[in-house]
């Protein structure tokens, strides 16, 4: 299972930030005609985006294209189980995508629309935020 990490990064520690907004970029369909939109905000882990990916390709049976159109780039961090308060902050555990309601997280192009719409609903599952399936005509 190869997750998504960042090849390197400015900083290694980041704050945690604000994530008020709606999407102005990323909120259309660009490269395939089924897509898997936000409705809210949230994080989604690189594991939570490779088990969506991993149940569509299972789903299509490697039929068709998938385009991931989100990338975990924030480092998340926390400090080992019962350790004292203080001493800093705790070790980057894994990395995080940011999502604002509007963005595209997931495109597929080359399947009907029966296939597209079942399998980014069971991938839909798999992740912590609502979402609404879109295509190219809405």
């Amino acid at each position: 299972m190869a997750l998504l990490v960042p090849k390197r990064v400015k900083y290694r520690k980041t704050f945690r930030g604000k994530r008020g907004g709606v999407a102005s970029r990323g909120n259309d369909l660009s490269f395939g005609t089924f897509g898997l939109k936000s409705t809210e905000r949230g994080w989604v882990t690189s594991r939570q985006i490779e088990a969506a990916r991993r149940t569509i390709t299972h789903f299509t049976a490697r039929g068709g294209r998938l385009w991931i159109r989100i990338f975990p780039d924030k480092p998340i961090t926390k400090h080992p189980a019962e350790s004292r308060m203080g001493s800093g902050k705790g070790e980057v555990i894994g990395y995080v995508a940011v999502v604002k309601p509007g963005s595209i997280i997931f495109e597929m192009g080359a399947v009907n629309s029966a296939t597209a719409t079942e399998a980014l609903r069971l991938a839909a599952h798999k992740l912590p935020l609502k979402t609404k399936f879109v295509t190219k005509e809405s």
